[in-house]
């Protein structure tokens, strides 16, 4: 129905920033008509969801600011030192290198470390070092005049030894601490060192005399780490600003106990990780990840393990996570350091549990069971929670799941990657978008077809959503050690991508009725929209789009007709009416003129424009070096019915409506 305050806006030609002002004679004309008075329900914020993953280098070396592989000894020390391995979730020709042996480096001969099992200090055997040896770990990342600080637990066994731990940046530079009296139990002892040089080949060796010594563990951090978090990487998820965070897993979570990471962090057993490659050190527990969150400022979200989990260890869990301190999870989590409630209202029941890469997976109708009864015996723990149903559209799963287990999902979760990498942008992106429409169109069907949605309002998750595309060197040319830094399954994303989640968010908002969250997969390195370094971060383009939509886009989603497919345009209103915001999603390398027919609005001519542009849609960012891609902001006057947007850009215009 038409607005009766119909308002036609002609005023002046739209200023935008200097690089992008000038319109050439070639560029393409474009109509869109924005009706403000037709208004969706408003955008829930957990649309700018993130998920990490203990995958590659997600946590340990993205999130997590430990520079040390294999701290707890998991992998016994031994004079053949070969360190690493190809990734098992990777095809055998690719490049990608974890560690899959132990890491440490015999400083002496081969018969000076011995591993010991008796009275380990964690995990299966810790390194015995005789005196005049000791160990050493490579290729640690370093900046010069920057402090690490760490600590080491010794144990004496014979004689007076002393210990000497060294951080080097190369062959004749070192600074060291001497531990002069080493006790015959396990004692912490704390050192602090700064660097003098810049390197990625740096080294931190302990070296034995006078006597042999046990290592128990061993831990070394930049200084400036926020609670053992990576304080570059902390910044950046800050402008990020992800609204619920998904965590453990993914694939690994159905492999995990939740127990290994609660409790004294270097006492916490190391693991084989057991769903991708190298060694879980659970030194990113539940009790980080709700402190992680805190930081970030974001909403927790726990995934259950329904794999190789059972009902009794969820609810557990989520005792452990809510209970009041007289349970007796309650009681655990009091001792280990948090008497308050976690209280984590979100949870996801299980992940991706028909896949055959799935550990723990079996057929619908036996998951049927095992959903309900998890979520039977999590309500009895705590019936105030929302439960997440890990759905899937493509084998049907979700309709069989929904009829076995409607009155105990709360909300139906789905994945999605691209992995198709097309050459021709606007296809590119639109392959996201269909794929989001057929996920939304597949369950409006089922609101009709199903009598057992009859009066209920089961919405999606889309818990996983991203473009997987680019093999090392293809594309976004990722070089081996690149590679190896982001982590098994590692991708860089370019300009096209980021028009491509700009354009999934534009699709999120017109469905803003049905689509209850959305999380981007993943954060922090592998496929995420954070790229780390051993000392740098920066943004993926993919990154810059979810930052810049979620810190100034509108909440109240308006009608926007819009026939050309190479453009996706998206307009909502603040959430409190006194702007309107606008997103154009330019997926060609011209430069595009929008006339606008703008309808039940009165706008001031003024407001703010964010652009995200660059003529090669291959381009990306690279950690520890200058962007190519940022978040440009202008102000504009004198807007017109006219919009003017660079080739191969995402523009967010927040543009001032009068009172």
């Amino acid at each position: 129905m038409k607005s009766t305050c119909k308002i036609i806006i002609s005023l002046f030609t739209l200023l935008i920033i200097a690089s992008c002002s000038s319109l050439p004679a070639n560029a393409q004309q474009n109509s869109v008509t924005i009706d403000a008075a037709k208004t969706k329900d408003a955008i829930n914020p957990y649309v700018y969801g993130q998920f990490i993953e203990h995958l590659g280098r997600c946590i340990y070396g993205g999130v997590w600011a430990e520079m040390l592989e294999d701290r707890k000894f998991y992998h016994p020390i031994t004079a053949d030192y070969k360190p690493y391995v190809k990734s098992k979730a990777i095809p055998a020709e690719a490049e990608f290198q974890v560690v899959g042996a132990s890491p440490w480096q015999i400083i002496g001969s081969a018969n000076s470390v011995t591993m010991v099992k008796e009275n380990a200090f964690v995990g299966e055997h810790s390194p015995l070092i005789q005196a005049g040896s000791g160990i050493r770990q490579l290729d640690l990342g370093m900046v010069k005049g920057k402090d690490y600080t760490g600590y080491i637990y010794l144990k004496a066994k014979e004689g007076n030894p002393s210990v000497t731990v060294s951080l080097v940046w190369s062959n004749n530079q070192q600074v060291s601490k001497q531990f002069k009296t080493i006790e015959k139990e396990y004692v912490k002892y704390p050192f602090w060192l700064t660097s003098s040089g810049d390197t990625n080949k740096g080294k931190l060796e302990i070296k034995v005399d006078g006597g042999s010594c046990f290592v128990g563990t061993v831990s070394i951090m930049p200084a400036d780490n926020i609670n053992g978090m990576r304080a570059d990487t902390i910044a950046i998820l800050k402008e990020l600003n992800g609204t619920v965070y998904r965590w453990p897993g993914g694939n690994f979570v159905s492999g995990y106990d939740w127990r290994d990471g609660i409790g004294d962090r270097d006492k916490r057993p190391p693991r084989t990780n057991p769903a991708w490659t190298g060694v879980e050190h659970n030194d990113f527990g539940m009790h980080e990840y709700i402190n992680f969150c805190r930081i970030v400022g974001a909403e927790p979200l726990i995934t259950v393990n329904t794999g190789y989990g059972d009902a009794y260890s969820c609810a557990a869990e989520l005792e452990y996570a809510n209970g009041a301190v007289n349970t007796p999870m309650g009681t655990l989590r009091k001792i280990n350091g948090s008497a308050e409630p976690f209280n984590v209202r979100l949870w996801c029941v299980g992940n991706e549990m028909w896949g055959d890469w799935q550990l723990g997976y079996m057929s619908l109708e036996d998951y049927i069971i095992k959903h309900n009864w998890v979520v039977k015996k999590m309500r009895e723990t705590d019936p105030d929670i929302i439960c997440f149903a890990s759905g899937d559209v493509n084998s049907n799963w979700s309709e069989g799941l929904i009829k076995g287990c409607a009155d105990n999902i709360d909300i139906i979760a789905e994945h999605y990657y691209i992995t198709p990498n097309l050459d021709d942008v606007t296809a590119h992106v639109d392959q996201l978008l269909q794929r989001i429409k057929s996920t939304i169109s597949y369950h409006r069907n089922l609101r009709t077809k199903l009598d057992v949605l009859k009066g209920k309002n089961i919405k999606i998750a889309f818990t996983e959503w991203n473009y997987w595309n680019y093999n090392p060197g293809e594309g976004a040319d990722l070089k081996p050690v690149d590679a190896y830094w982001f982590g098994e399954l590692g991708r860089r994303y370019s300009m096209k991508d980021g028009l491509g989640i700009a354009a999934g968010l534009h699709e999120y908002y017109r469905n803003s009725d049905i689509v209850y969250l959305a999380f981007y997969a993943q954060t922090v390195n592998v496929i995420g929209c954070v790229k780390t370094t051993k000392t740098a971060a920066a943004f993926e383009t993919t990154g810059l789009a979810l930052a810049m939509y979620r810190n100034h886009y509108g909440t109240i989603p308006v009608e926007v007709t819009n026939n050309n497919k190479a453009l996706d345009i998206a307009a909502a209103w603040t959430e409190d009416k006194k702007a309107l915001t606008i997103g154009v999603v330019n997926t060609t390398a011209q430069e595009q003129k929008v006339t606008m027919d703008l309808k039940g609005a009165n706008l001031t001519g003024a407001g703010t424009v964010w652009v995200i542009a660059n003529s090669d849609p291959m381009a990306y960012n690279e950690p520890g070096k200058e962007p190519k891609i940022a978040i440009k902001e202008n102000k504009v006057t004198g807007v017109s019915n006219q919009l003017t947007v660079p080739g191969y850009s995402i523009s967010l215009y927040r543009l001032d409506v009068r009172n």
